[in-house]
């Protein structure tokens, strides 16, 4: 067997490896919610069909998991939104404006640095923050943490979108007599679309799947959807089908997202890769 054959075996091995470990879970997940709950403890591998954990999880009087959707729906679409329009006109600023080249690497020198750091970095912080003005607890504290949160990264994927552009058009529309708000809106924004939806759902999934920053600002009114799975465990009972439910629905709406949007999500990330 040559070199070649054994790298290429090994190579496969570890993709499968790999995606054994992102899918075991996911399929076990799958499994626990049509299961019932002494059949999750016992670990029964062959258990009868049931639909009760979506019921309860949804229907349910003491279940508020329905609000919940909607405000991981509402604080990821809103801080999507804003995170996008200022990325994208930052990276226009950054790219055709005359900017001095050490306030554009200041900028984004900053924005890497902020985004290496750990989000538990800064948690405490905006607790205090937003606890000292009487915010904490509402859409407007979380929504603006998750917009600062993921600005840094989609910041970066809008300026290698935009410098993809050729700076002879640019150049051409300013000649032709375009301000640079025309030609951001006439020009820029209808080239980097595909960009621009390639950063909106990796940005909204980083939102809709956010626990650290929603645990510290929410409250039980604006409490989100991988809060409100954390609280299934409790001190004397683990409701493991509402648990294992939860997170199953929590997953449809970023796998929905991906599948409609993959073919812009590849097109804009290659589109910002190749000049």
């Amino acid at each position: 067997m040559n070199r070649s054959r054994v790298g290429g075996l090994l190579a496969n091995s570890v993709v499968w490896g790999y995606a054994l470990m992102i899918l075991g879970p996911t399929l076990w997940v799958l499994s626990n919610a049509f299961k019932f709950k002494i059949d999750i403890i016992t670990g029964a591998t062959l258990s009868p069909f049931t639909w009760m954990n979506f019921q309860e999880l949804l229907f349910s009087r003491q279940s508020d998991f329905l609000a919940n959707l909607f405000n991981s729906a509402l604080i990821g679409v809103v801080s999507t939104a804003i995170v996008i329009i200022a990325a994208t006109m930052a990276a226009f600023t950054l790219a055709y404006l005359e900017v001095k080249p050490w306030v554009r690497w200041a900028i984004l020198g900053w924005a890497l640095l902020f985004h290496m750091l750990p989000t538990l970095t800064f948690v405490g912080s905006w607790y205090l923050m937003y606890s000292s003005i009487g915010l904490h607890g509402t859409y407007f504290a979380v929504i603006m943490t998750h917009a600062v949160h993921n600005l840094p990264m989609a910041l970066f994927l809008m300026v290698s979108f935009v410098g993809a552009l050729p700076r002879e058009l640019i150049q051409a529309a300013r000649m032709d007599g375009c301000t640079y708000a025309q030609v951001f809106w006439r020009i820029v924004f209808p080239l980097v679309r595909g960009g621009m939806i390639a950063a909106t759902a990796l940005t909204f999934i980083f939102s809709w799947s956010d626990f650290a920053i929603s645990l510290t600002l929410t409250s039980r009114d604006t409490m989100t959807v991988p809060v409100a799975i954390a609280t299934f465990a409790q001190e004397y009972d683990i409701r493991y089908g509402e648990m294992a439910a939860g997170t199953l629905l929590s997953i449809m709406p970023a796998l929905l997202l991906i599948l409609v949007g993959q073919n812009f999500i590849v097109r804009g990330l290659l589109a910002g890769a190749v000049k």
